[in-house]
């Protein structure tokens, strides 16, 4: 009977490189206390590296800089993935998601039908916000940053530039998932999508 230890790392290198490694992928093989240690041990030996509290990665490796770790994105991303959650972006990280703001935020704002938490990745931090169901209905992958964006810039307070580059933005989108999202949109943020319909989008 192999240890827990050399389970999971078995497990793990049979995995790509660059692959989150987390301990609820290993609750089969013992108790959480155990798998923990086993993760803690492994990261010891640079078979996995970890990236946060309780999140490890199989890391790829460059000839240059070494063990390539993945962005505080890639874990939300991962995060949602393991825990089957919604996500929206929101605030700064939706603006900056369009590229209506060059500042990468420090903190990741998400909104999620999951359980509410904050997870530290490096100097980043990734804040799950617990929300309606309402919120996570949009369908569209750039509508749904648009609205949360809108909501951020605040009512009256958007630039014509602004403006134009969202309804460019919005042109991109499929017309039946933007026709569903602008109805989950408040009133003044629904005037603004409309104009991506009405020039020209059929």
């Amino acid at each position: 009977m192999q240890s827990i230890e050399k389970q999971i790392e078995k497990s793990i290198k049979s995995k790509p490189k660059g692959t989150l490694v987390l301990p609820d992928d290993y609750v089969s093989y013992g108790t959480s206390k155990a798998i923990q240690k086993s993760l803690e041990r492994l990261a010891d030996k640079q078979v996995i590296v970890r990236v946060a509290q309780g999140i490890y990665v199989r890391p790829k490796i460059s000839k240059l800089i070494g063990a390539l770790v993945p962005s505080a994105e890639e874990v939300a991303e991962a995060i949602a993935k393991r825990d089957r959650i919604r996500t929206v972006p929101t605030g700064s990280y939706a603006l900056n998601a369009l590229g209506l703001s060059t500042q990468v935020p420090m903190n990741i704002v998400l909104l999620t039908d999951g359980s509410p938490r904050e997870i530290r990745v490096g100097k980043r931090k990734i804040k799950f916000k617990k929300t309606t169901p309402k919120n996570l209905l949009a369908k569209g992958k750039i509508s749904r940053l648009v609205i949360q964006a809108l909501k951020e810039i605040g009512n009256g307070k958007v630039t014509a530039e602004e403006e134009k580059k969202i309804i460019e933005l919005l042109k991109k989108e499929e017309v039946k998932d933007l026709k569903h999202d602008i109805t989950l949109a408040p009133v003044w943020v629904q005037k603004i999508m409309m104009k991506a319909i009405s020039d020209g989008k059929k």
